[in-house]
């Protein structure tokens, strides 16, 4: 299995400057390589300290300089708050810095104050990243762009340089609601799961993704690739409680961040899955239901514990990557440190080794 790490670069609920955050999760990203982690990721986020990380592709090329082997993920670029075509300039640039290690996480958004601020209607988001991407993933394999849509006009451009290597099996979308998830199959991109919903719903709306991208694409989509909240200690009892204070503090911000406490999303066309967590934030007692709920879909404990958990996620769903976020919720730097370099000596070489996800799913089934 492909074990990565992702540096967030979270300023909510911390006692931080934006810059000491800056420091802290920059520590973490040059720990990666040398401690065998196989891949970097971020995000994109922009307007509040939910995460600090406004350029991901812009941080990836400093990584990539920084770096010599590790890949380099984005845990996504949203494509509605970007021109494609510069866009897929910025994409094929930071892969030629980066002599072919990019992964591409491609998304939406959620957040209302990012669409407000960029001045982008969330109400047409989804047809806007369809087409995006089809704009973008075209150019990507052709050097050439030229799309006409609702939202993208793009006249015939050639890239230059032109791509260094195909994104084919290498381009992941994030998902949450199921008609998201059918048009990421259609393009033909790898599903990247960041825990927000059940288990088992993730697992079913997995095996539509794959039943889809069967009929569309003619072949097997690629594994998925499995995020997680990670936090791990020698010791049970306080890895249990750590966590739950790291992971509250987390679940908070993401609240903050997308205003899921107000009902703007139940009215907003393509958010529709997302709206429903408004309803159960303001049901009797939902706040603290909603925080046990998040808190269980993530692995902490001991190694031992954090190892099983992860592997029964990713075997859930049939992923082949896991990729661990080790600093978020206000928590220390050097907490953070010492759960990551626990995590990359006891649990990540035992998931390394572990069997592709076909042949696990194979044996489980037998």
């Amino acid at each position: 299995m492909h074990v990565g790490m992702s540096a967030i670069f979270q300023g909510f609920g911390g006692s931080l400057s934006d810059r000491e955050v800056w420091e802290a999760d920059l520590r973490l990203a040059d720990l990666a390589e040398p401690l065998g982690f196989e891949s970097i990721w971020s995000v994109e986020h922009h307007f509040t300290d939910y995460t600090m990380c406004p350029d991901v592709l812009q941080f990836l090329t400093y990584m990539a300089g920084r770096t010599s082997t590790v890949k380099l993920g984005s845990m996504v670029l949203v494509l509605p708050w970007h021109d494609p075509v510069r866009a897929a300039e910025q994409i094929v640039l930071l892969d030629h810095m980066s002599n072919g290690r990019l992964i591409l996480g491609l998304g939406r958004g959620t957040g209302k104050v990012e669409f407000d601020g960029f001045r982008v209607e969330m109400a047409q988001a989804r047809q806007q990243f369809k087409e995006s991407a089809e704009a973008i993933l075209g150019a990507l394999e052709t050097g050439v762009m030229e799309y006409h849509g609702q939202y993208v006009d793009q006249p015939r451009v050639e890239l230059h340089p032109s791509p260094l290597a195909s994104f084919k099996g290498r381009t992941y979308s994030a998902t949450i609601s199921p008609e998201s998830a059918e048009i990421m199959a259609k393009l033909g991109t790898g599903v990247l799961i960041v825990p927000q919903k059940p288990w088992r719903m993730v697992k079913e709306e997995t095996e539509v993704y794959r039943a889809t991208y069967r009929e569309a694409i003619g072949e097997e989509p690629p594994p998925p690739i499995v995020a997680g909240w990670t936090f791990v200690d020698e010791n049970a009892d306080r890895a249990e409680e750590q966590a739950r204070t790291w992971l509250s503090g987390y679940w908070d911000s993401v609240i903050f961040h997308y205003e899921f406490d107000k009902p703007h999303l139940k009215s907003t066309p393509g958010y529709e899955f997302h709206g429903q967590m408004y309803d159960r934030l303001n049901e009797p007692g939902g706040q603290e239901r909603m925080t046990e709920f998040y808190i269980g879909l993530q692995p902490f404990g001991t190694p031992e514990q954090v190892y099983e958990k992860t592997k029964s996620f990713c075997d859930l769903v049939g992923a082949d990557g896991y990729v661990g976020v080790f600093r978020f919720g206000g928590m220390p730097a050097d907490v953070a440190e010492r759960s990551m370099r626990l995590f990359a000596q006891e649990v990540m070489p035992e998931l390394q080794a572990l069997a592709p996800a076909a042949d696990r799913l194979e044996h489980i089934r037998a």
